[in-house]
């Protein structure tokens, strides 16, 4: 009898040590997803997102913050896509919108990002979690670095902003030596048949040329666009608007007829050459690629290099 009993036993000891054996296995596995997931602090509460995320739709302004960190990308809004700045990096882009639910389906994102006025929200919530942000709620490089926090590469983010807050001071200080440190610059807009002048912190380079350059505005452009971030101009009265320096953002379809009237050409930054041409496709945005590029043109266009 005794005999037997210890080979049950030993049977016994056998089954709960693979019984052990698969739980342990399957507790780590659960570590290891639970590892997968971040809770990201949004505008609107803690929501779990993976730690690195590989399949990200966006549907908002932020596609050149996360191509800049590295993040792969699968779907885009119309303006990210049309933008010649991310023409290399998107070219195998699906275009999708928030009203398009069944063609983000597809793309099975594992991360959605959007502003805050999207529509659609729950729905899109429950395709893949979802965050959003309010336009201007931040300034652009606190902004990056949300972004950063968000996608899981918060140590990069913080680094490219450092570095380029350091690169776009430094040239600041080169241009108002080189003009004088009471020049004033102008941004303006053509699109369509209209015209615009713009403010502090309404893309254009203007984060660049304000914020980080230290440049001065005109008081005309100060007293109407500072609060709004723009002001609509006619031709007639761009001499009040202009700067000793213009930066001219033109789209391609825009009306630029106003170029050829003695009015335009008398103003004393363009007799002096000091216009600044900028393509409007893309100028809006105020991301990490976006913002080298234009770094990159105002350096040129200011001091020759």
């Amino acid at each position: 009898m005794k005999k037997r009993i210890i080979p049950f036993l030993l049977l016994l000891i056998l089954i709960s040590a693979c019984g052990n054996s698969n739980a342990t296995e399957e507790t780590s596995n659960t570590t290891e997803d639970k590892g997968e997931t971040i809770t990201y602090e949004s505008e609107t509460g803690p929501i779990e997102v993976p730690a690195n995320p590989k399949r990200v739709v966006i549907l908002s302004g932020y596609t050149g913050n996360v191509i800049h960190l590295g993040v792969n990308v699968v779907g885009v809004d119309v303006w990210s896509k049309d933008n010649p700045t991310f023409a290399e990096e998107l070219k195998d882009v699906a275009e999708v919108s928030e009203d398009d639910l069944e063609g983000i389906l597809e793309l099975e994102p594992d991360l959605i990002i959007a502003l805050s006025t999207v529509n659609n929200l729950e729905k899109l919530e429950e395709i893949a979690p979802t965050v959003t942000f309010t336009w201007g709620k931040v300034d652009y490089l606190t902004q990056h670095i949300e972004i950063g926090k968000l996608l899981g590469k918060a140590e990069e983010a913080t680094e490219w902003v450092e570095d380029f807050k350091q690169r776009a001071e430094q040239i600041g200080e080169e241009v108002r030596a080189k003009i004088g440190e009471d020049a004033t610059v102008s941004v303006m807009e053509a699109y369509g048949k209209d015209l615009y002048v713009y403010g502090e912190d309404f893309a254009r380079g203007t984060e660049i040329l304000y914020d980080s350059m230290k440049l001065k505005m005109p008081e005309k452009v100060k007293e109407h666009a500072s609060e709004s971030g723009y002001y609509t101009l006619s031709a007639e009265v761009l001499p009040e608007f202009a700067g000793d320096y213009i930066v001219l953002s033109k789209y391609s379809e825009a009306d630029t007829a106003f170029q050829e009237t003695d009015t335009y050409k008398n103003i004393p930054a363009v007799k002096s050459g000091n216009v600044i041409d900028m393509q409007g496709e893309g100028a809006s945005f105020s991301d990490p690629v976006t913002l080298e590029k234009q770094l990159t043109l105002f350096e040129e266009g200011f001091l020759g290099k």
